[in-house]
């Protein structure tokens, strides 16, 4: 990743360049993310390669897109990378309905090593935390989306809980990006998977949250809710351009028919 695009993904996301690679730096270049790059699933109904390499990075810097954790988790750490800091790629299990972890691989986060301290980043699950969160820390950790705590899971790994309800559990042995080729193959292509169920798009703000769910428009802004069903494909179009930036020349095809793991929440 050259300077140029370090350049460029810093004015996508509207950050400046940290001085050194430092805790400061860190929580300003993910709390811009979070606000900047939505969580999305577009491209699994778009017929779109889904990619964790270096290549994602056109998608995400140069056209203005989001994607789901195996997608803009990796675009930032080698952001991170470039900027100096220390990033190691950690498998997780979502957990599901039913009070059970999904399966091995299913979520990808971050682990950044700062200084002898730990610290866990994820831009790329939709309920992850807008700032950084202390790897050793077992207390509870207030974010501007919430307390999360974490937590040592039976058998190993880490428990992540925000609000006291838990998000998914994260295995603490590093893993390679070819390490998910299986599960991003299974998600991609199953009737079961959970990213073929619906076509959504949803962006943090700073007091809230914007979310396309097909033409259903929903906002959040403090204790303010709003929902609309918009008309046509025409005004579905001008909204993913309109509140998130998105140049699309056609809508994503519809969703498979919702299946026993629709809605789950998945990275």
């Amino acid at each position: 990743m050259d300077d140029t695009l370090v350049d460029e993904y810093l004015a996508r996301i509207g950050a400046r360049r940290p001085e050194r690679a430092d805790l400061e730096g860190l929580r300003h270049l993910q709390e811009r993310h979070v606000l900047s790059v939505p969580f999305e699933n577009l491209g699994y109904h778009l017929d779109e390669q889904i990619l964790m390499d270096e290549r994602v990075l056109d998608k995400i810097v140069r056209q203005h897109r989001g994607g789901g954790c195996y997608e803009v988790n990796p675009a930032f750490s080698f952001l991170l990378q470039a900027l100096g800091y220390q990033v190691e790629i950690l498998p997780g299990r979502v957990f599901r309905p039913g009070d059970v972890y999904g399966p091995a691989f299913c979520h990808l986060a971050l682990r950044v090593e700062l200084d002898g301290e730990a610290w866990l980043v994820d831009v790329g699950f939709g309920r992850n935390s807008r700032h950084p969160l202390r790897f050793d820390v077992r207390e509870a950790q207030q974010d501007p989306d919430g307390t999360y705590q974490l937590f040592d899971a039976p058998g190993g790994g880490i428990d992540v809980h925000l609000n006291g309800k838990p998000l998914y559990r994260l295995d603490d042995r590093p893993a390679r990006l070819d390490d998910f080729a299986p599960t991003l193959w299974w998600w991609r292509t199953s009737p079961d998977s959970p990213f073929l169920q619906d076509v959504f798009c949803s962006l943090r703000t700073e007091d809230g949250r914007i979310t396309l769910k097909g033409n259903q428009l929903s906002s959040a802004a403090g204790k303010t809710r709003s929902s609309e069903e918009l008309p046509d494909d025409a005004a579905v179009l001008a909204a993913y351009k309109t509140h998130f930036g998105f140049d699309l020349d056609r809508l994503p095809s519809a969703p498979l028919a919702a299946g026993a793991t629709a809605g789950v929440q998945t990275g």
